[in-house]
């Protein structure tokens, strides 16, 4: 083939796999198994019974989980309530805070903590006291550590000066914003209508009250979206030199999120135009000197999920990638996920029930999963697959005690990703194409056990 050929073969090819494979609906592996396999045989006394059981001295993370917005960005895939009274917003933080409190209760002493990441929903909708208040209240459950990591998502269209001043007061050292789209055309579409000037604001005011990290968040895939837009709001996010950026597709579900039936249909893009715009995009970041890691994180060489990465000590976990390897993450409020040595739990979804429970003096344990061995290997086999997009079957079964090649006899579905070049299987090791890092999550479901039983509340693969 001439020099010219060779492009365009290409590109026939990535387009032949995005249709083969990117149209599948995969899980993102922030958890194995993932959310759809939880079971409400595990309950709060199970729990309780999993968290008197922590070793005392045991590194934990802790996971707060604040469910309501101000206005409903139609893309959204979160649990969140819509509120323009601050009212209910008040009455949550009072079973939070109670939650926090049965928590520590059940624990034998309190447990040192790294890493502590405030999600939602949007958190900084509480008031700046508030905030304090609950910074306090952990401080006093749990025990801190010097250089802590705290993290707040952020909504930039409704941070206050205030609010500002109190995440660095209280400590927070990363912000994540979201940013998704600078196309106003998009934003009209997703209705989320936020300037590159209160983005710009937010970010300089945050890093002013002395919060040295902070990160973007962008979606492709969106309405109207292309390949050219996506390129634009890279450039503008640039400008603002963000330590890290999150570059995530966009997960039509209407079924299951009944506001994302304002989006239409026919305005989307399909499995290639999804493709071209994430490529655009990290090209982009990757021409401006930032570093992918895994699949859709972006960061500067010297940050520390960099570091992790070139150091094989990256991990994955519900907030993403991350430089965190406690295996207890303790997950509070409505719909928060928490991960301990025997399994997953999961709180109440509904605010009205969470508060509840948690006001009758209980657990608001929902649902969960006892991990087995085979669950904790696959797990293992997963997040490397995600992490480092290959995996040394060996090294994995020697620490689980499994020889490797039933796992590779197993693993059906690896053989059309091997046919079709994805993948390279060379002894014990599974290597993913340099090319292919876009279908890292289809090489990761060729090692679940669960896959197809819950598909439909799951994202396309690209």
């Amino acid at each position: 083939l001439s020099s010219i050929d060779t492009p365009d073969k290409e590109n026939a090819m990535q387009h032949a796999l995005i249709e083969k494979y990117g149209e599948a609906r995969l899980p993102r592996y922030t958890s194995y198994p993932t959310a759809p396999a939880f079971s409400p045989s595990v309950g709060a006394g199970t729990y309780g019974d999993w968290l008197s059981a922590i070793a005392p001295g045991t590194e934990a993370s802790l996971s707060l989980h604040m469910p309501f917005c101000r206005s409903m960005c139609w893309y959204c895939g979160c649990h969140t309530t819509i509120t323009k009274k601050d009212e209910p917003i008040a009455a949550y933080l009072e079973a939070l805070r109670r939650e926090i409190e049965l928590v520590a209760e059940c624990i034998e002493r309190p447990l040192p903590v790294n890493h502590i990441h405030f999600g939602g929903g949007t958190p900084t909708i509480i008031s700046p006291e508030q905030f304090s208040g609950l910074i306090h209240l952990l401080e006093r459950r749990f025990v801190l550590q010097p250089g802590a990591e705290i993290a707040v998502e952020i909504d930039p269209r409704t941070l206050t000066p205030e609010m500002i001043r109190e995440l660095g007061a209280s400590g927070v050292t990363r912000a994540s914003l979201g940013v998704q789209s600078f196309d106003p055309v998009v934003q009209r579409a997703i209705n989320r209508i936020q300037s590159f000037e209160e983005t710009a604001a937010a970010t300089e005011g945050l890093r002013a009250a002395g919060i040295r990290g902070v990160n973007f968040d962008l979606i492709y895939g969106l309405p109207h979206q292309t390949a050219q837009s996506c390129v634009e709001t890279v450039k503008q996010a640039l400008q603002l030199a963000p330590d890290r950026f999150s570059v995530f597709g966009y997960a039509h579900v209407p079924a299951f999120k009944k506001h994302q039936r304002k989006i239409d249909e026919e305005v989307l893009p399909d499995g290639s135009g999804r493709h071209e715009q994430v490529e655009a995009i990290n090209r982009a970041l990757i021409d401006a000197g930032y570093r992918q890691i895994g699949l859709d994180h972006f960061a500067r060489g010297d940050d520390s999920l960099a570091r992790a990465q070139a150091t094989g000590k990256l991990h994955r976990n519900f907030q993403g990638y991350t430089t965190d390897s406690s295996d207890t993450l303790i997950g509070v409020g409505a719909s928060a996920i928490g991960r301990l040595s025997q399994g997953y739990i999961q709180n109440e979804i509904a605010i009205r029930s969470y508060c509840t429970q948690i006001g009758n003096n209980e657990l608001a344990t929902r649902k969960g999963y006892v991990l087995t061995a085979d669950d904790r290997l696959r797990a293992d086999i997963i997040e490397r697959l995600m992490c480092d997009l290959g995996v040394d079957l060996a090294a994995v079964g020697a620490r689980h005690r499994t020889a490797p090649e039933p796992l590779l006899q197993q693993a059906t579905r690896l053989r059309p990703l091997m046919d079709d070049g994805i993948v390279r299987v060379t002894g014990s090791r599974i290597a993913i194409a340099d090319d292919a890092r876009h279908l890292v999550r289809s090489v990761a479901a060729a090692f679940d056990a669960y896959i197809g039983t819950s598909g439909r509340t799951h994202s396309r693969a690209v």
